[in-house]
């Protein structure tokens, strides 16, 4: 009874709680707002908040127009309706044979004004031409279509060769496998490198060096992917288990062998998302380097937008979306059955 009674602490018990901010805190949260009160005039996010104000107000009538919706109006005006069809100049089409025309299509005839140079007066004169041309219902839409499928296949090989460069990549830069810590520091500086330079730039010297086309883009995002993947596959194996690891290797395993039977078992469920983000990504990011020249359908979307055909590039958005959307569930659905 005396030993339970010195053991118990004599007069009240004092509880120090750890304030929720100390000073460094407050001094660094100070510090953040001024930087960001800097940063925000200059990127004069007052206009943006300006504007956005008008728009709202425009929008439940308390103002006329707002600036913002006048160029989102002029712009939905003109995307709508989709462009579908192609209609195109028989005089412009090589070979051009009436009697064997594309399926479903036909030929129209229409009157036009037409200027040109009189050779006599050397003045413009205005003239009514003919002029007939091949449409097609859904020649657009096909055409779109066929440029998407390029865009998706430039991804999945773009993802192929970023998946085997990462594998054996990923295994020199995990700190706990690499064979020599120069290879770690060697191998994570390419990573970071390839990881820092964006798809774009690395396209505009690829096109330089390829041509125009979908190998230059395949090659700016796998190098791109690289740099994602390298690097999330070699910390996945710097943080798997270590237990099963042990137990391998007290079997006289070698590196390659605990890789194969402790370590992969364990991240093939992340390595499997990764892959899957990476190649959603990639056809997302190939509309984009189309626009340098590196092919898919970015290059057609550049090429109407420059045009001010904003129906044709609501029809190639809507496609990208449709694209994006159909990917996502058949990743889902693979996800399910790999995991």
């Amino acid at each position: 009874m005396s030993d339970v009674t010195q053991n118990q602490p004599s007069g009240p018990q004092h509880w120090d709680v750890k304030p929720a901010f100390d000073w460094k805190t407050v001094l660094a949260a100070v510090a953040a707002f001024a930087l960001l009160s800097v940063s925000a005039h200059r990127m004069e996010l007052h206009r943006l908040s300006s504007q956005l104000g008008e728009f709202l107000q425009a929008s439940v009538g308390l103002k006329e127009s707002s600036q913002v919706g006048r160029g989102i109006g002029s712009v939905a005006q003109q995307m709508y309706p989709l462009a579908i069809a192609e209609r195109t100049p028989v005089s412009l089409i090589d070979h051009f044979d009436p009697d064997d025309l594309p399926l479903f299509s036909h030929l129209e005839t229409d009157t036009i004004e037409e200027s040109a140079l009189d050779a006599e007066t050397m003045q413009m004169t205005t003239r009514l031409v003919e002029k007939t041309y091949l449409v097609e219902p859904v020649g657009y839409l096909t055409f779109t279509l066929g440029k998407m499928l390029e865009t998706v296949e430039m991804a999945v090989w773009a993802s192929l060769f970023a998946v085997l460069i990462s594998l054996p990549l990923a295994w020199v830069a995990a700190r706990n496998f690499t064979p020599h810590p120069a290879l770690y520091g060697l191998s994570r500086s390419f990573v970071s490198f390839l990881r820092a330079v964006p798809e774009l730039i690395s396209a505009l010297f690829l096109v330089l060096a390829f041509g125009f086309g979908p190998i230059a883009g395949i090659l700016a995002l796998a190098l791109h992917s690289v740099g994602f993947l390298a690097k999330f596959f070699a910390e996945d194996i710097e943080a798997a288990d270590k237990a099963p690891q042990d137990a391998i290797r007290a079997t006289g395993a070698g590196d390659l062998a605990v890789l194969r039977l402790a370590v992969l078992p364990q991240v093939l469920p992340s390595y499997t998302a990764l892959t899957f983000y990476i190649l959603d990504r990639n056809i997302r990011m190939g509309t984009v380097i189309g626009l340098v020249g590196a092919g898919g359908i970015g290059q057609e979307l550049k090429g109407r937008y420059d045009m001010f055909q904003y129906d044709h590039v609501a029809t190639i958005l809507l496609i990208i979306f449709l694209s994006v959307l159909a990917l996502d569930a058949l990743a889902a659905k693979l996800r399910r059955k790999l995991i």
